[in-house]
C-alpha cells in the first residue's frame, strides 16, 4: 500500500506530525505542498493519500485550497487530514469534502491536534512552555499510533470537533456569527491578494531569514530590509514573523483590529528549523525524512 502525505507547515507544527507519522506508516513519503502549486495539474500516484496543515481563520489554509482544486486523485483509494491548531474551532474538513466531491472522492478519515500557535498578533496568545510542550507531544504521539492502525485498515473515521479551547464566544448564536463572518472576511481578504500587514521594525538587521521561510515568495530583501510584494498572494503562514531571529516582524493595527506583536513572544516548533520550513519552495521534491 503506497502513501502519500502532503504536508503545509508555516511553523514545523504540522512538519512534525508527517514526519511521526511516516515513521508509523511503511513506505510513505512526505511531500511539501507548496513545492508542486505552480504546476497546472497535479497527478497523486499513492493509493492512500494524506493532508496535514494547520486551521487557518477556522478553515483550510489557502494554499491547501488551491492544491486540491488540481489535484488528480483517480489512483488514490481512501483520503485522510490532519489538522494542526491552537485551540479555535476548526470547519475545515468540511471545505475539503466540498473540494473532494468535485473530483468524486470525499475524506475516509479526519484529526485534529491541539499544538502550539501562530498568531502571535492575537491578546491572549501565549507560547506553550517546555513542559507544556511535551505533554502536547505526548498525546500527538499516542494518537498517531491509533491513526496509523486506522489508515492501515482503511477505516472511515470522522473525529467530531468537540475538544477546542478557545471560544469565539460565551453564546453560541453570537459565537456561530462570529465565526461565519471570520471565514467570510479571510475569503474576502485573498480576493484582494491576501493580507499586506506585516512590517520589520527598527531591530531588523537584514539576515534574509523572512525572505527564506516565505512560502509564498511574497517577502523579497531591498536595500536589507524585507517587502511584502503587495501583488503576490499571502499563505498566512506567519512564517516570516515566527522564525525572525531579532523579532523585528510586526502586524500593523487596521480598524477595528489591535494587533500584539510587539508585546507577544514568537513561535516556531522546538524541531523545525528556518530550513526545514524553507525547503517545500523546492520544485518537485519527495521527502523520505530522516527518522
Amino acid at each position: 500500500m503506497s502513501t502519500e502525505i502532503y504536508y503545509f507547515s508555516g511553523t514545523g507544527n504540522s512538519l512534525f506530525v508527517s514526519k511521526e507519522l511516516q515513521k508509523r506508516i511503511p513506505d510513505a513519503t512526505v511531500i511539501p505542498i507548496v513545492s508542486l502549486l505552480d504546476q497546472e495539474v497535479i497527478q497523486t500516484h499513492g493509493e492512500v493519500i494524506g493532508f496535514v496543515f494547520p486551521a487557518h481563520a477556522l478553515t483550510i489554509p489557502v494554499a491547501v485550497r488551491k492544491f486540491i482544486q488540481k489535484l488528480d486523485l483517480k489512483q488514490s483509494e481512501y483520503i485522510f487530514a490532519v489538522a494542526t491548531r491552537w485551540g479555535t474551532v476548526f470547519h475545515g474538513f468540511e471545505k475539503m469534502d466540498q473540494l473532494l466531491k468535485k473530483k468524486n472522492k470525499c475524506l475516509n478519515s479526519q484529526f485534529i491536534f491541539e499544538m502550539g500557535g501562530n498568531d502571535a498578533r492575537n491578546v491572549i496568545f501565549t507560547v506553550p512552555g517546555e513542559s507544556d510542550l511535551l505533554s502536547k507531544e505526548k498525546v500527538i504521539l499516542n494518537k498517531l499510533d491509533t491513526i496509523k492502525d486506522i489508515i492501515a485498515a482503511r477505516v472511515d473515521s470522522h473525529e467530531k470537533d468537540t475538544e477546542h479551547t478557545i471560544q469565539t464566544a460565551s453564546n453560541p448564536l453570537l459565537s456561530f456569527c462570529i465565526e461565519k463572518i471570520v471565514v467570510l472576511g479571510m475569503n474576502r481578504v485573498e480576493c484582494l491578494g491576501g493580507v499586506n500587514y506585516f512590517y520589520s521594525d527598527s531591530k531588523c538587521n537584514g539576515c534574509g531569514v523572512c525572505e527564506k521561510v516565505c512560502l509564498s515568495k511574497k517577502v523579497k530583501m531591498a536595500n536589507k530590509k524585507p517587502v511584502w510584494q503587495k501583488n503576490t498572494l499571502c499563505y498566512m503562514c506567519y512564517a516570516c514573523l515566527n522564525y525572525c531571529p531579532q523579532k523585528s516582524i510586526q502586524i500593523r493595527d487596521i480598524p477595528g483590529v489591535k494587533s500584539y506583536t510587539m508585546q507577544n513572544d514568537r513561535y516556531p516548533h522546538p524541531y523545525a528549523r528556518a530550513n526545514e520550513i524553507s525547503v517545500q519552495k523546492a520544485k518537485d521534491i519527495s521527502v523520505k525524512m530522516e527518522t
